[in-house]
């Protein structure tokens, strides 16, 4: 199973996505790409992700140029506010899917608020992911 998890950046939702989706079932060939990758991951991204004992700090922030001769399982995009168009995927894929996240990079105010929205950010992320997975995955 290829599954491809798609945003613009690349370098905090999507990485999120891709972390639980392995964490889930190691067995998942699980790749995370942006049309405008930063080429680096968001710490606060990589740190609370940590909190909940899955290390992404080796994944790397890749353009999804690189991922477009493969076929895919799935395409799941990630994008959410209005910060962002969600980028389109023009390659092989059997079934694409949109799960918007707001963009926790945009979190204005203090460094307890912000930290606050990344967490809740990536409690939302592993429930919707977790529902994909046991609906999608692990049933089909």
């Amino acid at each position: 199973m290829k599954i491809l998890i798609l945003c613009t950046g690349n370098s905090c939702r999507s990485q999120m996505a891709h972390g639980f989706l392995q964490f889930f079932d190691s067995k998942l060939r699980v790749k995370s790409a942006g049309t405008d990758a930063t080429g680096t991951l968001n710490k606060k991204a990589v740190e609370v992700m940590q909190e909940v004992g899955i290390d992404i700090s080796h994944h790397s922030s890749d353009s999804v140029e690189k991922y477009l001769g493969e076929v895919w399982d799935y395409v799941i995009t990630v994008c959410g506010g209005a910060n962002e168009n969600c980028p389109s995927f023009t390659g092989k894929v059997k079934e694409r899917i949109h799960i918007g996240f707001d963009d926790p990079t945009y979190a204005k105010g203090s460094d307890d608020f912000i930290e606050s929205e990344y967490r809740r950010v990536r409690d939302e992320i592993r429930v919707a992911f977790y529902q994909f997975y046991s609906e999608k995955i692990k049933q089909g």
